[in-house]
């Protein structure tokens, strides 16, 4: 239960909490059956390991059990594969069933569509059991209430539409979003892709100079921040994205460190989310970044450039963790604390970013991808042809 780290324990070798013996019995010592008992003792492993401030089950040592278990679950690529269904009538644009993003929570998929729809689902009993609809029509173009974002903190779900709109539910609620902030698209531009956690809403946006990164307090819904050029060059393509599907522009992740890390094609920035004035790091790349490659975990990020050649890095100081050669230049990215996963040619491959090895591929050729996400225990990914495929890595 030491996810392979060897013990001391009353002068003797342990591990996994069991003594190691070159014979017959093992037998577990007075003093590492009192200290095995200590759910302060599972909740520090699991806090340091994972970074789970909350379980899921009765004890630490069981939260302990089940997040190591699927961990190994997914080294190995042990999972359960699921197509989700929704009823998809009532769309009234072309296109309009197109997924543009996806997220996930302990509890919860978000699907948002580019009509604006956005759908949740059970990861239980894996239902769809909600849609929420953004309250405005098309004002600025056919896909201006296309959804950017979705956030899920239970039991609220805030997401944000193309035009700058957010919108607020409660997810056991009646269903029915309430608009927290109301777009100003001629000042701000189109609102590309919008993330955060419960203490912050981080929105990036293209079309107007200098107005790129926009920051809110979760909890006040008041609009804190707003700068950065990050997305300056793109400014003309941000307004095309109101009338066309386009190639993606940027994304925006944050991180447990209470940092954002946004990227472009030729450029990525760090922001502490306390003080965003003054940006952490701020770098260019001559080659370019695959924009969709991008992604974050708790205290690190993953981006892969024109030539294939993935690097994950720490946020806080960009030490570079390890890097990969993905062969594909045409990537569809997520990560999770241990494991990138990139989708080329339909097919998801898995690398550990402890040490950039590559472990192995999907059984599942799910064909062009246009959203995907994953965390510790789930990969989410969507097809052009509006299928959300479900893998479930799950201790059982």
């Amino acid at each position: 239960m030491w996810n392979g780290v060897e013990q001391q324990v009353c002068g003797k070798k342990w591990k996994y909490g069991v003594r190691v013996q070159e014979k017959e019995q093992e037998k577990v010592c007075s003093t590492w059956q009192a200290v095995s008992r200590s759910d302060p003792l599972w909740h520090r492993l699991t806090s340091v390991i994972w970074g789970r401030t909350h379980r899921m089950h009765t004890t630490w040592h069981e939260e302990y059990v089940y997040r190591h278990q699927t961990s190994q679950n997914f080294r190995l690529g042990r999972s359960v594969h699921v197509t989700l269904h929704f009823d998809p009538t009532g769309v009234d644009i072309p296109d309009g069933l197109t997924c543009r993003c996806l997220t996930l929570s302990e509890t919860h998929l978000a699907c948002g569509f580019a009509d604006g729809t956005v759908r949740l689902f059970d990861l239980a009993t894996r239902l769809h059991v909600a849609t929420f609809h953004p309250q405005h029509g098309d004002r600025f173009g056919r896909f201006s209430r296309a959804v950017s974002g979705i956030i899920i903190t239970d039991p609220r779900i805030i997401f944000a539409t193309l035009d700058g709109d957010i919108y607020v539910a409660i997810i056991e609620g009646q269903h029915q979003a309430r608009r927290a902030h109301i777009g100003n698209i001629v000042d701000d531009g189109s609102l590309v892709d919008f993330t955060g956690c419960g203490r912050w809403w981080v929105g990036l946006y293209a079309g107007v100079p200098g107005r790129a990164i926009h920051i809110w307090d979760g909890n006040t819904e008041e609009l804190v921040y707003v700068n950065t050029t990050l997305t300056d060059r793109e400014s003309l393509r941000g307004w095309h994205m109101l009338t066309e599907l386009t190639e993606a522009i940027g994304r925006v992740r944050v991180t447990s460190e209470e940092s954002a890390v946004a990227c472009t094609s030729n450029k990525y920035v760090v922001l502490d989310l306390r003080n965003p004035a003054f940006p952490l790091h701020d770098r260019e790349s001559a080659r370019g970044f695959i924009v969709n490659s991008f992604d974050t975990n708790n205290e690190a990020f993953i981006i892969v450039d024109n030539r294939g050649r993935a690097i994950v890095r720490r946020a806080d100081t960009l030490e570079e963790l390890c890097r990969f050669n993905t062969r594909h230049g045409n990537l569809m990215g997520c990560m999770n604390l241990g494991y990138a996963l990139l989708c080329a040619a339909g097919v998801i491959r898995v690398w550990g970013i402890e040490h950039g090895q590559y472990l192995y591929s999907f059984g599942e050729n799910i064909g062009a991808v246009s959203a995907m996400a994953g965390d510790d225990r789930h990969v989410a990914a969507a097809s052009s042809n509006s299928t959300i495929h479900l893998w479930d890595f799950g201790a059982q």
